[in-house]
């Protein structure tokens, strides 16, 4: 009830003060302690505290949605370039437009969809990588770079996948060596 109910007798005098339901007046607790939460990161088992690394679904997930996140940006940039090329000289403003549109849309779903397809098989391979050796360096990484070269061309034959392969596994190289030489040289 959020009013109490005024007698009979005060009904005609509307002035008669009535008090407001308080479903917390009985409560002894403080309201502040009730919403003082951690800061820090909680874990259940003392394994997880001691991990510096990200799991490997966390890992799935990061790089399929950054792969496919900067493919589909790129994708978008190309054909926004492909699009202006197009141009002809009799084309009104709303055609150009739709132009623009349509060869960014296409070029950014096709290249988010193949850097998201290269990050996921990154993603797995280096994760499976770390469970077979039970260790976290950079060989996992470059090994991982280049089986990601070599299974997304396989496709293309032996030594489209190689030829890959090897790039994969430079690239990643030279990723990591310079996440490395960044983290030694530059204070953040």
């Amino acid at each position: 009830m959020a009013y109490q109910t005024p007698d009979r007798d005060s009904e005609s005098d509307p002035k008669t003060p009535t008090r407001l339901y308080n479903p917390y007046k009985d409560l002894e607790v403080p309201i502040r302690n009730l919403y003082q939460l951690p800061t820090s990161p909680e874990y259940l088992f003392v394994e997880e505290a001691r991990r510096k690394r990200r799991s490997w679904g966390e890992n799935l997930t990061f790089y399929t949605g950054c792969g496919y996140l900067a493919g589909a940006v790129g994708g978008a940039a190309s054909g926004l370039v492909e699009g202006v090329k197009s141009f002809e000289s009799g084309d009104t403003a709303k055609l150009r437009i739709n132009r623009v549109l349509n060869s960014s849309g296409h070029a950014g779903r096709s290249w988010g969809n193949r850097l998201g397809v290269i990050g996921l098989l990154y993603a797995g391979i280096e994760s499976g990588i770390e469970a077979a050796r039970d260790t976290d360096d950079v060989w996992n990484s470059v090994a991982a770079g280049l089986g990601t070269g070599a299974l997304y061309r396989a496709a293309r034959g032996v030594r489209s996948a190689a030829v890959a392969g090897a790039v994969g596994g430079v690239v990643v190289g030279v990723a990591v060596t310079a996440k490395q030489a960044l983290k030694r040289y530059v204070p953040i």
